[in-house]
């Protein structure tokens, strides 16, 4: 039977489970669901945070929940795809800064504002808000392969148990794609925030850590969109004021 190619989108959507790097082209329909979801995605996630449940998706999607783990076998996997689309645009934005603005607090300045409008503050992955907490540790971790105890072998001769080793944990390839992410977010913003430190705009002791927070921090979900923008403009507006530097006295 010969399918009419009217029938088939010319959008082409990757895999689900983000490993195969394969590509694999969707129906009209199946695409039209694709984008419902993920649009739903990051609406639902965004009000209520990454533990709300796929129902609450595909009841704002209006397709069956079956529909959404056809596409999306786990709920981490469509965590996933959200926190890594929306890490990348964040990424993107701070570039645009860095290469469009001369000065340095307006270059920090309109990436902070234009982050915020755009919302991804609620979907920022967790791995990245981590980023400056307990640093001792982390680096320690950096230092150290992550090791986990290898399973106990069968009792051998003399009734003595082999001794326990410890394994390396090898990184899967969907965490080293998150991770390269958020390296390549951390690596953009550290950047808006050397300069403007180095230019003496910015507080001394501000991080990366801490514009991040204020990203997700001055984004609240507020039922009414313009009330939600009026409250986001206002509270970065105080953010931002904590964040420069003040004139020795």
């Amino acid at each position: 039977m010969t399918i009419q190619s009217s029938h088939w989108s010319a959008a082409v959507a990757t895999t689900t489970d983000g490993t195969s790097g394969r590509n694999t082209p969707l129906r009209v329909d199946a695409q039209r669901n694709l984008e419902h979801v993920l649009r739903a995605a990051r609406e639902v996630f965004g009000e209520l945070g990454y533990g709300a449940p796929m129902e609450d998706v595909a009841r704002r999607a209006r397709v069956g929940v079956g529909t959404v783990y056809r596409r999306f076998p786990s709920k981490d996997v469509l965590v996933r795809r959200i926190a890594e689309e929306e890490t990348a645009r964040l990424t993107e934005q701070a570039r645009t800064a860095l290469g469009q603005e001369d000065e340095p607090w307006s270059a920090l300045s309109r990436f902070l504002r234009t982050s915020v409008a755009s919302g991804a503050g609620r979907l920022l992955p967790p791995q990245v808000l981590r980023v400056g907490v307990d640093v001792e540790a982390e680096e320690l971790r950096e230092r150290v392969p992550a090791r986990v105890p290898q399973q106990r072998q069968p009792v051998g001769a003399g009734g003595q148990l082999h001794e326990l080793r410890l394994v390396e944990q090898r990184p899967t390839a969907v965490q080293e794609r998150d991770d390269a992410g958020a390296a390549a977010l951390l690596d953009v913003v550290g950047r808006l925030v050397e300069r403007a430190r180095s230019a003496g705009e910015l507080r001394a002791d501000v991080t990366v850590a801490d514009v991040l927070l204020v990203i997700a921090t001055a984004a609240p979900s507020l039922p009414d969109a313009a009330q939600q923008a009026a409250a986001s403009s206002r509270l970065l507006d105080i953010l931002l004021e904590g964040l420069r530097s003040r004139p020795a006295r």
